[in-house]
């Protein structure tokens, strides 16, 4: 069965990397949304596995979005990944305490996405 991610990201060209590389590299089915708002829609119609969420976008921010996620029945049991450029390793707050299943640092290594999302879902290859 191929895995299904849905990727939120207001920057057409993260958007467009991520996705060649969970595609090509990790072989799972990839959903895009700029947005927040569409991201959410697009949780709730497509039910996807796992979501990579970016934190910092305008209007409806990762966080706000998160939220909605976890709020929804539908959408609270899928397990979320943030991605974003101002993580630090020295970040005290555990990804767990945030209610994400990890977070992964942008810019990302494109050969490396699908193996670093797998691990932190637990997903086998």
């Amino acid at each position: 069965m191929t895995r299904r991610v849905l990727l939120i990201d207001d920057d057409a060209l993260i958007r467009e990397v991520a996705a060649l590389s969970l595609g090509k590299v990790g072989g799972w089915a990839v959903i895009t949304a700029s947005s927040g708002s569409e991201g959410f829609e697009k949780a709730v119609a497509e039910r996807p596995d796992a979501i990579l969420l970016d934190v910092m976008m305008p209007g409806l921010d990762g966080p706000g979005t998160l939220k909605r996620l976890q709020t929804d029945p539908a959408t609270a049991p899928i397990p979320v990944i943030y991605l974003t450029a101002k993580l630090r390793q020295s970040d005290p707050r555990p990804a767990a305490d945030q209610g994400v299943a990890g977070m992964l640092m942008k810019p990302f290594d494109p050969m490396l996405l699908a193996r670093q999302v797998a691990d932190l879902l637990g997903w086998s290859e």
